[in-house]
């Protein structure tokens, strides 16, 4: 039997290729500086030195090395909470409850102590599984009446901020709890919350360090896991999310207990700083939070942002607020500015959105 092969036809000389300066449009690159310009942390960093910059002229106790250890660490306080208040962003969702939870957390440590006179770390661990207790709550609800969660977590806010001043009053017959620093472990949990430590003649605070590894921590899992995949995907579209296997409920609910847990942090470092908590402090602090997400680049519609960015957002708070007490300017000035970055952020997420998806 014979066999044939059939070939293309051989051709005196290969095909010329197109002209190496031609290129399809579709596939054209933007000019790297747009490119860089479209992430957002890039934008808030940008802004972040512009800030910096402008207090150093404007502010000169803003150069000695203390003052920048005072900035960092009124940044560090603001940025704890900022960094899981934006993964929950991302996965689409709020919380308002997020400032009053960190009042919740401590009063329930110092009362736990005080009243029950318990070493310090039975109210450090309960005062842990309260705030995720709440973090819980507020992700079950959301996710099982499928209620906006700006409503669910405004009656959070509204309930903690009511039983924090009326539990301490009953508890306590006063507004604020009981001095601690005498109780059994105070030491040792003051040591892990908010101690400090000497750089070149500098005291800087902890909090420092545990707010730069948080942000290490959450850019790794934003980027590198399949539960970072998860939270910008229901932050997208939850419902095409769940299509592809993605668990919403779980996910979600992780989200709001990962605020619990920020909430808890900072209020331990609160109540080992200053050895008594104020039961009516935390009101505010929570949008305080979200503008710092929403300056870093998280999206309010979410599915976008990252972990970087609240950095840099927590960063231009701090030194906002510390930088005006150093100008010797009206603090009042303050919630000025606060508005001004804001709303510029909200501007620049809005052209960035428009850059990415421009074709």
């Amino acid at each position: 039997m014979t066999m044939t092969q059939t070939t293309a036809p051989a051709t005196g000389s290969p095909s010329p290729a197109p002209p190496a300066h031609q290129q399809d449009g579709r596939t054209a690159q933007r000019p790297l500086a747009i490119r860089l310009l479209a992430r957002p942390e890039v934008g808030v960093f940008l802004g972040a030195v512009a800030v910096y910059v402008f207090f150093l002229i404007a502010a000169p106790p803003v150069r000695d090395g203390s003052s920048m250890a005072n900035i960092l660490y009124q940044s560090s306080t603001i940025g704890i909470m900022a960094l899981p208040v934006a993964l929950l962003m991302i996965g689409g969702e709020f919380d308002l409850s997020a400032g009053v939870a960190v009042i919740t957390s401590a009063l329930t440590a110092a009362m736990i102590c005080y009243q029950l006179s318990m070493n310090v770390w039975v109210g450090v661990v309960v005062a842990l599984l309260v705030s995720l207790a709440v973090g819980f709550l507020n992700g079950w609800m959301v996710v099982k009446t499928g209620l906006p969660s700006f409503l669910i977590t405004l009656g959070s806010f509204l309930i903690l901020q009511g039983v924090n001043l009326a539990v301490t009053k009953l508890v306590t017959t006063n507004v604020a709890t009981d001095d601690i620093s005498d109780m059994d472990g105070f030491g040792q949990a003051r040591k892990v919350f908010a101690s400090s430590f000497d750089v070149g003649g500098v005291q800087v605070k902890i909090t420092i360090v545990y707010w730069l590894v948080f942000a290490a921590i959450a850019t790794w899992v934003l980027l590198r896991t399949k539960y970072g995949n998860w939270v910008f995907a229901v932050g997208g579209n939850k419902e095409s999310a769940r299509a592809v296997g993605v668990p919403v409920t779980f996910t979600k609910i992780s989200l709001f207990m990962l605020v619990g847990f920020g909430a808890w942090f900072v209020g331990m470092h609160q109540l080992f700083t200053f050895n008594t908590v104020q039961s009516g402090e935390g009101v505010g602090q929570e949008l305080i939070y979200i503008s710092a997400a929403v300056i870093g680049g998280c999206l309010l519609t979410g599915g976008a942002g990252s972990a970087i960015g609240p950095v840099f957002g927590a960063f231009m708070f701090g030194m906002v607020q510390q930088g005006i007490v150093y100008a010797g300017w009206n603090p009042d000035w303050f919630k000025a500015f606060l508005g001004v970055m804001l709303l510029g952020a909200v501007l620049i997420n809005l052209w960035v959105q428009r850059t990415a998806t421009r074709r």
